[in-house]
């Protein structure tokens, strides 16, 4: 079981804003960020639903490759259609707009975008309509 995942942007201040209006319809929060200060690196954002977080995005000093790929699970099909939304409305990509993906499997409804560094961000749901 992943206790908790961290990813790294090329400009920290403007992918802590995508995140933050991105994860919203999911539940998720900012809900720690540590600064370079203490890291002695690059400062850090934690999102989740409280209290702990369970996504980390850190600054990075140099380039960002390569991008990864992040699912965050929904606990609906219209979470996931306004995940997308927001995460477009934040300035993300198109990597995919919401749809059942039946080649995963028969009930897999996801949306995929990219954020500012270009990782694959999803929003699934595998529970039927």
């Amino acid at each position: 079981m992943i206790d908790h995942l961290g990813i790294t942007a090329s400009n920290y201040e403007k992918s802590k804003a995508f995140y933050l209006q991105a994860l919203a319809p999911l539940g998720y929060t900012l809900l720690m960020e540590i600064p370079k200060e203490l890291t002695g690196d690059q400062p850090v954002a934690g999102f989740g639903e409280a209290p702990k977080p369970d996504f980390w995005v850190a600054g990075a000093k140099a380039g960002n490759a390569p991008p990864v790929h992040v699912a965050f699970r929904a606990k609906s099909r219209a979470q996931v259609d306004a995940f997308y939304a927001a995460a477009m409305a934040a300035g993300a990509t198109d990597n995919g707009p919401p749809g059942v993906r039946p080649h995963y499997h028969q009930n897999y409804y996801g949306a995929f975008v990219r954020d500012p560094d270009g990782h694959n961000v999803e929003a699934v749901c595998h529970d039927p309509a």
